[in-house]
């Protein structure tokens, strides 16, 4: 955390080439293995050891008919949302009405609580390319009001992380509104010299994803989010759009994106398909899609998305099948009730 605050990641960064194996040491962190390398540095027993302890203590121990686990188990958690057929979020669901299934296998779901009150761990993402120039102002200010809203100081934690030609962590997690506040009025777009220094300035959508998800997130316990505002074109990523879903799934996080764009400023030509792109990313993390409109206002979409962020499930399971292999397994979470459309991811990374 420390080599990302305040530091910049120039177009072409390998943000993937480290991932494997920061992901393999947390995971490793987080299952009670002995002493693993990372970019961090060595664990010892006894820091995994307090490591999982704080796991516990923040995914499995936070209701009094939660079931306890000993750190050799792997639990997988899957956060879902529930709408009716009108879009309105149902929350008052319990445990018997879930039904879920691993590549296709039922499962027993072994956790249950609703996640109104939990702690949040949120990453908000700022496309500040040229293309944002002008609704820039805007999405300053409502994501101040949002952050002010939803932000419990000493319970939930955000960063503020912009990319254009460059990803950016303005501000590292934190449970300050105040620092938050003045990180915010510090993102904004290219300089003409900046741009001039970079060849002409990129948007790296999918860098910035894989980067937040991979050496922020993953290191993470509980519910994590990352809020991306963008138009969701993305120019000069070392990564794909798939790399981007992958390291989201990897660190179990979900991403709400916001389609928030300047219809004038790529011209006829239009700017590609950023919207299928925003789609996907929240389709298969788990999360939702907002889209600001002249009829639906940005501070009208973080309402919806605070609104859904209070009105979660916490689901939790044991495979029946031990993990041989490092992998991606399919979940698929489903209702008894008819009329009712779950949102939850497809899949997670099982490490072995």
């Amino acid at each position: 955390m420390r080599a990302l605050e305040g530091a910049s990641f120039p177009n072409g960064y390998p943000a993937w080439l480290g991932a494997g194996v920061l992901a393999e040491a947390l995971l490793a962190e987080s299952t009670g293995a002995g002493e693993h390398h990372s970019m961090r540095g060595y664990f010892t027993r006894r820091e995994v050891l307090q490591r999982a302890a704080v796991l516990c203590g923040a995914g499995f121990a936070c209701g009094q008919d939660a079931p306890r686990f000993s750190t050799e188990v792997k639990v997988v958690n899957v956060l879902a949302t529930v709408r009716n057929g009108t879009g309105s979020l149902v929350g008052n669901l319990s445990q018997d009405d879930f039904s879920l299934t691993e590549d296709g296998r039922p499962q027993t779901i072994r956790y249950f609580v609703r996640e109104s009150d939990l702690p949040l761990t949120l990453g908000l993402m700022v496309d500040t390319s040229g293309s944002q120039r002008r609704v820039l102002d805007s999405e300053r200010g409502a994501s101040m009001r949002f952050l002010d809203q939803v932000v419990r100081e000493n319970k939930d934690q955000v960063f503020i992380m912009q990319f254009d030609s460059v990803v950016r962590m303005r501000q590292a997690l934190t449970s300050s509104v105040g620092k938050l506040e003045d990180a915010l009025a510090y993102v904004d777009t290219e300089t003409m010299r900046q741009l001039r220094m970079r060849d002409g300035g990129g948007t790296l959508l999918y860098d910035a994803v894989g980067l937040a998800s991979d050496e922020v997130m993953s290191t993470q316990s509980g519910r994590k989010a990352l809020i991306v505002l963008s138009d969701g074109v993305d120019h000069g990523s070392a990564g794909t759009l798939k790399d981007a879903v992958e390291a989201a799934q990897r660190g179990d996080t979900l991403i709400y994106s916001i389609l928030y764009s300047d219809p004038g400023a790529f011209g006829m030509f239009g700017g590609g398909d950023g919207k299928r792109v925003l789609e996907r990313m929240s389709k298969d993390s788990g999360g939702s899609f907002f889209e600001v409109s002249k009829k639906h206002t940005l501070d009208q979409m973080f309402d919806l998305l605070q609104e859904e962020l209070r009105s979660q499930y916490n689901l939790g399971y044991v495979s029946d099948k031990p993990i041989t292999i490092s992998g991606f397994r399919t979940i698929q979470l489903t209702v008894r009730q008819k009329g009712l459309v779950v949102q939850a991811r497809r899949q997670y990374w099982a490490h072995r």
